[in-house]
């Protein structure tokens, strides 16, 4: 999707929650409903045109563009030398999460056991590692897409698998808004695949939702973290229960919840 794309996509979304129809914009701008139709459907629109747009439905062009920024395409993982990177340091992998949940640096400062200088360091080293583009007062914009993921094999995901599944797990899943589901199910090759799309569909969603709920407070967001699992599998104590010769599986799905907080 081309940047002028991007730029409509997102004001068409800002228009929406402002409540602004297509009617009620042509008439704020002088033209008509369907010349209107036909600018966003041409998917290509002038600054002057946006800044009109923009300032006759009370909207900040500057947060269209800044958002625009945001969503542009970028790299969905990092390379395994930029992982290993971030396993050499605890506190820049610490960082680093932080900034994929859209921590300001404030916030990183504030919720760990990190200095200042120490924390500004860190978002250096992720500038120059490419995860980040930092910007004038400590600032920075992600520069790896919502569908971001680490390496399947890599040093971080590794990491994950040792420690940090076993803490997830560990709890309850009964809070607001949590959820711990293990669906077993028999499926064919066909259908697990359609499952997988699914899941992938999810993960978009929840990027996008939290693109949304940037634009709310702090308080008024918590950190919630989508575990998902869906694999050709059985436990191995019913393995051990099997009759000799019967190969059968059971595709098993397990859900969702909250590990940590993340602020916008």
């Amino acid at each position: 999707m081309s940047s002028p794309e991007l730029v409509l996509k997102v004001l068409r979304t800002e228009l929406r929650h402002s409540g602004i129809t297509y009617k009620v914009l042509a008439e704020r701008i002088g033209m008509s409903e369907s010349s209107v139709k036909r600018m966003f459907g041409q998917k290509d629109m002038s600054l002057s045109r946006l800044a009109l747009i923009c300032k006759s439905a009370g909207i900040a062009m500057e947060d269209v563009l800044r958002q625009a920024a945001d969503v542009t395409p970028h790299s969905d993982n990092l390379t395994l030398a930029q992982e290993k990177s971030l396993m050499a340091s605890p506190k820049l992998l610490l960082v680093a999460i932080c900034c994929l949940g859209n921590w300001t640096m404030e916030q990183i400062i504030e919720t760990y056991t990190l200095s200042e200088p120490e924390c500004i360091l860190s978002l250096v080293e992720l500038d120059r590692l490419g995860l980040i583009e930092l910007k004038p007062m400590n600032r920075y914009r992600l520069k790896v897409s919502n569908a971001f993921h680490w390496r399947p094999d890599g040093p971080v995901q590794q990491y994950f698998r040792e420690f940090v599944v076993s803490d997830y797990f560990d709890g309850r899943f009964d809070g607001e808004g949590e959820s711990l589901l293990c669906v077993p199910a028999r499926l064919s090759s066909q259908s697990a695949r359609e499952i997988v799309q699914k899941i992938q569909q999810l993960a978009a969603e929840l990027a996008r939702l939290q693109q949304e709920d940037r634009r709310l407070n702090p308080e008024d967001r918590d950190g919630f973290t989508l575990l998902l699992g869906f694999r050709s599998w059985e436990f191995s104590a019913l393995t051990a229960l099997r009759r000799n010769g019967s190969g059968a599986k059971t595709v098993v799905a397990t859900g969702q919840g909250r590990i940590h907080r993340s602020e916008a």
